[in-house]
């Protein structure tokens, strides 16, 4: 397994504006280049945090997929970032997996954040995505999702022996009143999993007038920060060390004492997770 080159992109967004932030965010990713591996966006980064989704919500194969289709296919990166997706008459927060090529996966946001109604707004994600991306296993999760360990919990997989995954991502608008929150969760995720950990959040001033300072991070799996920054404008791609990964699970082999546990679901209709290519 090589190290790993991401991108994070700390931004501004416009209110509920779609053109004008995938105008914003195609000048940013060509700055990039295809100098990285991944390129993680922040949550709702077409929109802001925002409840219109009848309004703001869009059809899958649509403006913001192409988009991203078309960003990883110039980059040749992985790019992640979720948006509003309107399935069967359902709106889901979902984050979209767009490698290179149109190989894509989704992931829905499981909890949804009641202090803004999101659940009465959005349906809930039913299943986890881990994907692997140039032989790294990545598990992406959206904001308030921050908050349940025990969804983001790495596992040990006896038939492989491997851990579940080994980067735990967080694409978020996570406000300036509750950061101290961001930053202990983020460092207690990397800790408690063994795995570096990314946050991608977004600055300014939303449509509701909610401040964001970003705090966007990558921590080590020992919950050191090796980047993070708050409240300005960044484009950061940071090298993952998978020997630094490997040595340190070998040294302190904690998962091998953690307990077992399931999880059980409420009865929703059948998820409109999706995997292909386009």
């Amino acid at each position: 397994m090589q190290d790993l080159k991401v991108t994070l992109l700390q931004s501004e967004l416009h209110w509920e504006d779609i053109e004008a932030n995938l105008a914003m965010f195609e000048e940013k990713v060509w700055q990039i280049g295809n100098t990285t591996d991944v390129i993680v966006l922040p949550e709702m980064f077409t929109t802001g945090f925002s409840m219109a989704a009848p309004r703001l919500a869009e059809h899958m194969n649509m403006r913001t997929f192409k988009w991203m289709k078309q960003m990883a296919d110039q980059t040749g990166a992985l790019i992640l970032g979720s948006y509003i997706v309107t399935v069967h008459e359902r709106y889901y927060n979902r984050l979209l997996w767009m490698e290179p090529g149109g190989q894509f996966k989704t992931y829905d946001k499981r909890h949804l954040f009641r202090m803004a109604n999101e659940q009465k707004v959005f349906s809930p994600g039913e299943s986890l995505l881990i994907g692997t991306w140039k032989g790294w296993r990545i598990c992406p999760l959206i904001c308030y999702d921050l908050r349940f360990p025990v969804w983001s919990r790495n596992r040990w997989d006896p038939s492989s022996r491997k851990l579940n995954y080994d980067l735990l991502l967080y694409v978020a608008n996570w406000p300036t009143t509750r950061i101290d929150a961001w930053n202990t969760l983020l460092k207690a995720r990397a800790i408690e999993n063994l795995s570096y950990v990314a946050g991608v959040n977004r600055i300014g001033q939303d449509g509701n007038g909610i401040e964001y300072s970003g705090n966007s991070s990558i921590i080590s799996p020992k919950g050191e920060y090796i980047y993070t920054n708050e409240g300005t404008e960044s484009m950061r791609t940071v090298a993952l060390s998978s020997n630094s990964l490997e040595a340190f699970r070998d040294r302190f082999p904690a998962f091998q004492d953690a307990d077992a546990f399931e999880i059980e679901f409420e009865q929703f209709e059948e998820s409109d997770h999706l995997t292909g290519k386009v």
